[in-house]
């Protein structure tokens, strides 16, 4: 379906939950958050009901996030239903990888096609910090893991902080060159109030990519298999490839095609809009299918042009990254 300004929206993001294993500092208070409940968030039959309806619209493509998906009772089992529904032809997920391992055969048996892993640093101390909680070994067995079971591509989503993790970039760069992996450095972005954003701490990609080529020569590269909007370069000998994206310094916002459905059953057009639709509600007041099908289109409809994150995140969005699905 197109939406107001002309784009083929065709990808649903999903949050399964707002729950995580982790607290990182950019991401969720330390104390973590209150478990919603079990009649707040949507059941796993209620999601693939509404992805089956989406697909009349033409979404194609879901992408499961939290929180952390994986810490989501029977997430294999939504993965199942999902992969059931043949108008979806891609079914991915974005983990930081410390529950993958165990689960990384059952996941693929499901039906999952692809995985996401988040690592932002390659320090022991720097993971523990940034995490609060995690251990660097285990996110780094999450990813050669997905390698093993060929999940490919394997993307590895890494937030550039000024200060933090900028000395590491050659690091990662390195790790794209003798594996193949696909590292996608991301700029740092409010996405709620929490103390740990800070302008200063934002770099763009272009000073990254400076960085990368004075040491590797980067050939563009046809886009890598997946719905997001990274610009991705081939390393002339390499295996893998960089990816930047730049939510902050060169918004894609003309070309997204994604909407967002929160754990508890809303709708979001945009990341950082705060206008929301309910499904939920619809739901539990015994919404037909077709009642549904037309709040898929109320969110399409109100899809903004683009987002205004250069603003901050604003104290009336009340949501956070990791209520809404990153």
């Amino acid at each position: 379906m197109l939406d107001n300004y002309n784009r083929d929206i065709n990808y649903l993001r999903v949050s399964v939950t707002d729950r995580c294993n982790l607290r990182c500092r950019y991401c969720m208070p330390e104390e973590g958050v209150g478990n919603l409940g079990h009649y707040i968030i949507l059941s796993l039959e209620d999601l693939a009901r509404l992805i089956k309806i989406a697909t009349t619209i033409g979404i194609r493509k879901v992408r499961l996030t939290g929180g952390e998906p994986l810490v989501r009772k029977n997430i294999i089992q939504l993965i199942r239903y999902i992969s059931n529904i043949p108008e979806i032809d891609d079914l991915a997920l974005t983990t930081n990888g410390i529950l993958y391992p165990p689960m990384a055969r059952e996941l693929k048996d499901a039906g999952l096609n692809r995985v996401n892993l988040s690592l932002d640093t390659l320090s022991d101390e720097k993971y523990r910090f940034i995490t609060r909680r995690g251990e660097l070994k285990d996110a780094l067995n999450a990813i050669f893991t997905a390698l093993e079971m060929d999940m490919h591509p394997v993307k590895i989503n890494t937030v550039i902080i000024r200060g933090f993790n900028d000395g590491e970039i050659m690091d990662f760069a390195r790790m794209a060159y003798e594996y193949p992996l696909h590292i996608r450095f991301i700029e740092f972005m409010p996405i709620g109030d929490l103390h740990f954003w800070k302008e200063q701490r934002m770099i763009s990609v272009d000073e990254v990519k400076k960085q990368i080529e004075s040491e590797y020569t980067l050939e563009a590269a046809r886009t890598i298999k997946g719905n997001g909007p990274a610009q991705y370069y081939k390393m002339a000998g390499g295996k893998g490839s960089i990816g930047f994206i730049t939510p902050m310094s060169n918004h894609f916002c003309g070309l997204c095609n994604r909407i967002r459905m929160t754990a508890d059953g809303k709708l979001r057009g945009c990341l950082y809009d705060k206008r929301e639709v309910d499904l939920k509600a619809a739901i539990q007041a015994g919404a037909s299918d077709e009642e549904l099908r037309q709040l898929f289109i109320q969110a399409i409809d109100m899809k903004p042009a683009r987002h205004h994150m250069d603003n901050g995140w604003g104290n009336e969005n009340r949501r956070k990254m990791y209520q809404i699905g990153g």
